[in-house]
């Protein structure tokens, strides 16, 4: 008999199960508490659950926390990026990032991706699965106990993308907001995508006060599907009609993502079409030099032609940052440690 995710389930769902299995509701609260207040890796930390009921979970529920394979911190600014072990062998990796403002949590949605994009560590080998709801809670459990400090802020995105795997995003928000749980702010919650339309118009409708990321790196429908191979699925046109769709629906203003390639999409004229594109909606550009990886021969602009861009696009008057680059030193950029991890590994078996 395959065991229940006991902590994917939500609250009132573990108080059921409990019922269920002839304990009383109180019982589901202490577990819930335990999981999601307490962060026990196991049913034995939970201390005031007798002996038989651990047993009686143990042979019902799976209840395993994700294995700390290596943790890089790094010298430049203090950020700490973490590899994981799931229960099947696969890896996937997390990144804590300090601010004035707290502590910020990068999380993984996937075990690889689909999705292609051209200057991103993550896609290269595919998707594997996604992942469960617990695996995903558990990257910033597992970081809150190993480093003993309050998680503020989540962004996903991290390996994978998140609109690919919905419905377990769906409620890991509502498990990670939720007030007998870590009660972590909507409005500081950040999901990303790469512009899968028909799920950015299903997440208006949820209801969410969360901040959507879109990943655009493309002033224009040319030189997006020159980099992110689900353009030619989706255009630029119904991709932007969306975020205006969702902007609309839930009056969260939209972020937009743009990784500057050297020579590809950092001239002054993409900075112009990027202005145009954007016209008129309430939204914040987020200006990322893009991490080089070895796989692809990509190139960062040069300061001066960063600077130049973010100044054309503040004279549009457009609220633009440039982000600032953490972990540089630890292969800070999406699948890099995960990519090295499994090239180390293959190597090892050849």
């Amino acid at each position: 008999m395959e065991k229940k995710d006991l902590k994917s389930m939500m609250y009132e769902e573990v108080l059921e199960e409990m019922k269920e299995i002839g304990e009383k509701p109180f019982r589901g609260k202490q577990i819930y508490e335990w999981l999601h207040e307490k962060l026990a890796a196991s049913f034995d930390e939970m201390s005031n659950i007798s002996k038989n009921l651990k047993e009686k979970l143990k042979i019902s529920y799976q209840c395993e926390a994700l294995i700390p394979v290596k943790v890089l911190t790094s010298e430049m600014d203090g950020t700490q990026k973490y590899l994981f072990q799931l229960t099947d062998g696969n890896v996937i990796e997390s990144v804590l990032m300090h601010y004035k403002h707290g502590n910020s949590v990068c999380i993984s949605s996937q075990v690889g991706c689909r999705m292609g994009c051209r200057f991103c560590a993550s896609t290269i080998g595919g998707l594997t699965r996604n992942l469960q709801v617990s695996e995903m809670l558990d990257q910033i459990y597992q970081i809150q106990r190993m480093t003993g400090e309050r998680v503020s802020n989540v962004v996903v995105m991290g390996t994978g993308e998140p609109l690919d795997n919905y419905d377990n995003i769906v409620r890991f928000i509502h498990m990670l907001t939720d007030e007998h749980g870590l009660h972590i702010s909507q409005r500081n919650i950040t999901v990303s995508t790469c512009g899968i339309v028909p799920k950015m118009y299903e997440l208006a409708k949820e209801n969410f006060q969360i901040t959507l990321a879109l990943s655009l790196h493309g002033s224009n429908q040319e030189k997006r599907e020159a980099l992110m191979p689900i353009a030619k699925k989706y255009g630029l046109e119904e991709v932007m009609e969306a975020c205006r769709n969702y902007f609309k629906t839930t009056g969260r203003r939209i972020t937009f993502e743009y990784s500057l390639v050297g020579g590809v999409n950092d001239t002054q004229e993409d900075a112009k079409e990027l202005c145009e594109l954007i016209k008129g909606l309430n939204c914040h550009i987020n200006l990322i030099p893009v991490n080089p990886i070895k796989e692809r021969n990509f190139r960062q602009s040069q300061k001066k032609v960063i600077l130049n861009f973010k100044n054309k696009l503040e004279k549009c008057g457009i609220n633009v940052t440039i982000r600032r680059e953490m972990g540089r030193d630890i292969g800070g950029a999406c699948g890099q440690l995960r990519k090295s991890y499994m090239d180390r590994a293959e190597g090892e078996e050849a």
